[in-house]
């Protein structure tokens, strides 16, 4: 298994924009068939900072996820526009 953590902070004045992406993201990307989990959360405390946390069969999978026609709709061409900043971060289980 594959996790991914990813921190977005987004544009002021985009944190709508960026929640429909996330939205149509996370029921594409929940269909995959090597996707454990994708949940994205929103900050309490910053409206404009998202976490994602993403579980992926194998690394074949997060290239397929990565390579979907959505990926590219809502998060190249999508969010990465609208980004202030962006910090990803992959792990993999230790134990159990």
């Amino acid at each position: 298994m594959i996790c991914v953590a990813v921190t977005y902070v987004i544009q002021a004045g985009h944190e709508d924009e960026a929640i429909e992406h996330f939205i149509r993201l996370t029921a594409q990307t929940r269909d995959e068939p090597g996707c454990q989990m994708y949940q994205v959360h929103r900050s309490l405390s910053d409206h404009r900072k998202f976490f994602l946390y993403e579980q992926y069969d194998d690394q074949a999978a997060l290239d397929a996820h990565r390579a979907a026609p959505y990926f590219q709709e809502h998060v190249v061409n999508g969010l990465f526009k609208i980004l202030e900043s962006r910090s990803p971060e992959l792990y993999e289980p230790i134990a159990g």
